[in-house]
């Protein structure tokens, strides 16, 4: 029997997303490849999936642990709760036993605070003045991190801050209310994650600091915090950037995350980042959270195209119909005419190249790198709720679960063994 979910603290992390049901046989057995130095979150699944991939709470659980049961997994697991936005997505979270609360404030940050001048910033403060009370309290702050970095909180950082995220971290503070009481109700454990990281730009350090202090001095029980770091963060593919100005911020930010905590840092979108996960574990001591979602999405794709290369061609044409229409909540960058279509592509084993792009086919040391694996990625709602499509490829992936275990474990201890370079 599986052992039920629990809080994991600041043990280093590692989440499995799993849109399908079918993919926990897989983690587990890249978590027996690759050591025991991360603990596992297997159940893991954002609301926004769940509505996409019509599975409620109590199945992505059931799946989880049925498939931890499965592969005879009998270590720890977390259990996350991902992009948490109402009061009634905790309920329904909480109530089947999910242990790692991921609040997404998101729509409460104004996303162009970054581009104000100094009279509209004023004014936009003006108009919110009165639910924050904060910004006296930071302005003219100096903080030296442990690592030597000073975090410096001028007027126009606080006034900034307070204008970008105020709100956000005001609805923060009230759901991470929530989540305690229901906690506290029921006697069971639980832990928060803060997602800050869906902007457009790069979270700054006095962001951060501020963040974290407001929300730690609010009494929420912040285990991870998930800022937007240099670079591009894409679906599906690896990191694009400088990756020695990326290493600097990391440190930064764990600096901070040592001073106020210590809490973890958390990487989202970190699906197939392979070429900055040393570099996070470095910065982070080994303080970190990875979160992955759609990379086993497209491992049952590569079963596809091992195993039913009509199936494989059809979601690949079905995808294209509906990128344009389903990749406007992701960050991409792939467009339809940078891969091939399926007519112009005879071989199948090319076809898989251009769109999920096997790991020898990768420079060392990197991650994804096809265009046509975002395609593949903003599309999976539209795939799996297909009245053909869904059903034909669960039925494939059932008839091939061992494939489908292979590849997974494959490619997931590619990713832990990055990870652990670091450490």
């Amino acid at each position: 029997m599986a052992s039920k979910p629990t809080v994991l603290g600041l043990t280093p992390s590692f989440g499995f997303g799993d849109r399908i049901g079918l993919a926990t046989p897989g983690h587990v057995e890249a978590m027996k490849r690759s050591g025991k130095t991360f603990a596992p979150i297997f159940p893991q699944q954002s609301i926004r999936e769940m509505a996409r991939t019509s599975r409620g709470p109590e199945q992505v659980m059931k799946d989880a642990l049925e498939g931890m049961t499965q592969a005879g997994w009998s270590g720890p697991t977390g259990a996350d709760a991902d992009h948490l936005k109402t009061e009634e997505d905790v309920n329904r979270t909480a109530a089947v036993g999910f242990t790692f609360f991921t609040i997404d404030p998101s729509g409460d940050v104004d996303a162009s605070a970054d581009n104000y001048d100094e009279p509209t910033l004023r004014d936009r403060f003006a108009s919110i003045r009165d639910r924050i009370g904060w910004v006296d309290a930071y302005k003219g702050r100096q903080h030296e991190l442990p690592n030597g970095t000073t975090v410096t909180l001028d007027e126009e950082a606080c006034l900034r801050c307070a204008v970008k995220y105020g709100l956000a971290i005001n609805s923060a503070v009230a759901l991470a209310d929530h989540i305690k009481s229901v906690h506290e109700a029921s006697g069971s454990d639980y832990e928060i994650e803060l997602s800050v990281d869906e902007t457009d730009q790069p979270t700054t350090l006095a962001e951060h600091y501020i963040i974290a202090d407001q929300c730690l001095s609010s009494g929420m029980k912040l285990v991870s915090l998930a800022p937007r770091f240099i670079g591009d963060f894409e679906k599906g593919v690896d990191f694009k950037g400088d990756a020695a100005l990326l290493e600097k911020s990391l440190h930064d930010h764990a600096a901070i995350a040592e001073l106020l905590g210590p809490y973890k840092l958390s990487l989202h979108s970190g699906s197939d980042k392979l070429s900055m996960y040393a570099a996070l574990s470095r910065a982070t001591k080994g303080r970190l959270h990875v979160k992955t979602a759609g990379t086993s999405y497209l491992e049952a794709l590569r079963v596809a195209a091992r195993h039913d290369e009509s199936l494989f061609r059809a979601i690949i044409d079905f995808s294209r119909e509906r990128y344009d229409t389903d990749k406007a909540t992701y960050h991409v960058s792939a467009k339809l005419d940078s891969a091939p279509t399926t007519k112009e592509v005879a071989d199948v084993t090319e076809l898989e190249r251009h769109y999920l792009e096997k790991w020898e086919d990768v420079p060392a040391g990197k991650g994804f790198t096809a265009p046509g694996r975002q395609i593949l990625h903003c599309t999976f709602g539209s795939v799996l709720t297909h009245a053909e499509f869904g059903p034909l490829l669960r039925s494939l992936l059932e008839s091939h679960l061992d494939t489908y275990t292979e590849v997974l474990a494959i490619h997931f201890s590619k990713h832990l063994e990055a990870l652990n370079a670091g450490l």
